[in-house]
């Protein structure tokens, strides 16, 4: 079981993605396509809710028996207030805390990749299963943003 090809992945979106990003103009960023639907800046925010989220998976799937951990994305980017935090801030917080993710994910004992964790829905998966779903998440909300 290994993740490396997960962690190269993750640290190549970390050193490329935040120009991509800094490029679009303000406006570009804070629309949102309908009152229902993210800014791009929302969906920024959002991976940085999701990194924190799946920070503690990350820790607590090796340090606990199958704990239950998951959050109510809407809320935690309706409270936030993305769009009204400066770009530069949200691009360094998603850019840093992603690298600061990459290097617990390379300290993981690969003994430890197959130990389980339960989402919203109660179905197990192994932590291998979600540190490759949380890049392949950022992935598809990267594209949302930006095409790269």
């Amino acid at each position: 079981m290994d993740i490396n090809a997960a962690i190269d992945r993750l640290t190549w979106l970390c050193h490329h993605i935040p120009t991509l990003i800094g490029a679009a103009s303000e406006q570009e960023l804070e629309r949102k396509p309908s009152p229902e639907k993210w800014s791009k800046k929302e969906i920024l925010g959002h991976l940085i809710d999701s990194a924190a989220n799946n920070h503690q998976r990350f820790i607590r799937i090796q340090s606990e028996h199958e704990p239950v951990i998951f959050y109510n994305q809407n809320d935690w980017v309706g409270l936030s207030r993305y769009n009204d935090i400066a770009t530069e801030q949200l691009i360094s917080t998603w850019k840093h805390y992603n690298l600061h993710l990459a290097a617990i994910a390379k300290a993981i004992p690969s003994e430890n990749l197959s130990r389980i964790g339960r989402g919203r829905d109660g179905q197990p998966h192994t932590l291998k299963w979600y540190f490759d779903d949380y890049v392949d998440h950022m992935e598809h909300h990267l594209r949302q943003i930006i095409t790269y």
